[in-house]
């Protein structure tokens, strides 16, 4: 058996924990015991999912020095960003009890019996129900908010399914803390046995996309492993659902009247999202486009500024690191390319901060691929175009992504038409602001057409996740007795109801 190894990203210091990695077998028999939990946690009341989901906020609450630490150690990001993070987690969790308790996710319609144009219609009442078990891979860059316990956690568990986690290799020690103040949780409100495991290794990961008892899948992670988990969850006999979050360049544009507004200030603040989290994150601006003219070019000397004063900083992992500096490499064998920033011959999992610069005009060329990628860390393409002509040409070679961002001015000719082409390209569109922070709300969407996801109608982010995890259900001419509540008449579980046609006054007192 091999165990599990957790690497400090700046030392290089391995620590071999007391786990070893999970076998396929292991998981097939975990995965069967969450299908045999999966039709009990889908009984329990909703009230007892809302408070399953606060107690497991509560106790990583209880552990948060500890698990800070583990992931410093684990990520080489720092302490302020890590405490925020397990913040954003419970609350993450404790806002889906209220999605749960508030209950419209549940889609409630009820058409009474009645006679129609095409004849007698019986009493037809739809309601969503779980899916089953879910595979969560857990994130390289987030090792609380988007890893163990983080938003696919909390939103499968909200709809009523089993969870069973794929700890992520960068930070073993961090997901292994945090499953075990989920299962205290879990067992503090008996929940049935089966419903949270926690798998470790490359091969785990494999096994839980092809188990039996898995139903569908949470994926965040790059494209050539989301292609590949994607592909065995389609090849299965029966093929379930796959949730992945993959590559986004996340274009930013500014317009012309906005750059004459605040050159610097935009510049600036380029810089800080680019780098934020050194550049590790799913939402960070990669593809800048800037006007060729004098405010264009005040703006690119702010963003260089900027960066020049940053020093050099330590990604996630070594493979990481690899492969920022090939995307380094790409781009500079790029003919008409101009290197502004970076340079340097950093190894291991140090890197500085990278930019370039091109005319739109190479940038539309199909043969510039390398420019338009996504490169995870803090690497950045300036992109300099001269007429609204130039920048519709080079906007339309980019990929779709999870963000589209346009810095315009309070009165500005180009905004309808750029927000347009961002509502065809993204799945959330920015005006003067920055992408890389995701709220979790109500409204938040967090998606977008492929290669961003591999799902473009769904969100990992906010309370339509837990869409994914439900499927619907009808009940024709079921006896009231029989129905379930949320589909009963007299609504005692006080959720929005949709009665023949019409939204129905919840008038109920709600699960509190």
């Amino acid at each position: 058996m091999t165990r599990v190894i957790s690497v400090n990203p700046t030392t290089g210091e391995e620590l071999e924990l007391e786990v070893e990695e999970t076998t396929p077998e292991q998981v097939v028999a975990a995965a069967n015991r969450a299908a045999h939990a999966a039709r009990d946690v889908a009984a329990r009341p909703l009230a007892w999912r809302a408070g399953l989901l606060r107690a497991m906020a509560d106790q990583l609450e209880d552990d948060d020095a500890e698990l800070v630490d583990l992931a410093m150690r684990e990520t080489a990001l720092t302490r302020p960003r890590l405490e925020g993070e397990l913040r954003r987690t419970a609350f993450q969790l404790r806002f889906f009890a209220d999605v749960v308790l508030e209950g419209s996710f549940l889609g409630v319609s009820i058409d009474h019996a009645t006679d129609s144009p095409m004849g007698p219609l019986p009493d037809l009442r739809r309601v969503r129900v779980p899916l089953g078990p879910v595979a969560i891979f857990g994130s390289s860059n987030f090792p609380f908010a988007f890893s163990v316990p983080g938003g696919d956690t909390a939103s499968a568990l909200a709809a009523g399914c089993p969870v069973l986690i794929k700890a992520h290799p960068a930070h073993p020690a961090t997901s292994q803390r945090a499953f075990a103040a989920l299962a205290r949780a879990a067992h503090a409100f008996d929940a049935p046995e089966g419903l949270l495991a926690l798998v470790f290794g490359f091969e785990a990961g494999v096994a839980l996309v092809e188990a039996p008892g898995v139903t569908a899948v949470g994926f965040t992670g790059s494209i050539p492993a989301g292609r590949a988990l994607w592909a065995r969850a389609n090849a299965r006999a029966t093929p379930i659902p796959f949730y992945g979050e993959l590559g986004s360049a996340n274009p930013l544009v500014v317009t012309s009247a906005g750059a004459a507004e605040r050159a610097r200030e935009i510049g600036a603040g380029i810089a800080g999202s680019m780098t934020l989290g050194v550049g590790q994150f799913c939402t960070k601006p990669g593809l800048l486009f800037v006007p060729q003219d004098e405010p264009g070019d005040e703006l690119v000397a702010s963003l260089v500024n900027a960066l020049d004063e940053l020093t050099s900083m330590t990604m996630l992992t070594g493979g990481i690191a690899d492969h920022f500096r090939l995307g380094a490499v790409a781009i500079t064998g790029v003919d008409g390319n101009h290197h502004l920033v970076g340079g340097g011959a950093h190894q291991g999992t140090s890197v500085t901060a990278q930019l370039f610069e091109v005319p739109a005009t190479l940038f539309a060329d199909t043969s510039s691929a390398p420019l338009r990628d996504e490169w995870f860390g803090p690497l950045a393409v300036v992109i300099r175009y001269r007429s609204r002509e130039e920048l519709e040409l080079a906007l339309d070679a980019v990929s779709p992504s999870l963000t589209f961002s346009v810095f315009s001015a309070v009165k500005d000719d180009d905004a309808a038409w750029l927000l347009s082409v961002g509502q065809s390209k993204a799945g959330r569109v920015i005006v003067n602001g920055y992408p890389t922070g995701v709220g979790v709300s109500w409204s938040m969407q967090h998606g977008g057409p492929w290669p961003a996801t591999t799902a473009p109608a769904s969100t990992s982010v906010g309370a339509a996740s837990i869409e994914r995890w439900l499927r619907p259900v009808t009940y024709q001419s079921v006896p009231a007795a029989l129905l379930p509540d949320a589909l009963r008449d007299d609504n005692p579980l006080g959720v929005p109801q949709r009665v023949d046609g019409v939204a129905r006054e919840v008038l109920a007192t709600r699960l509190g």
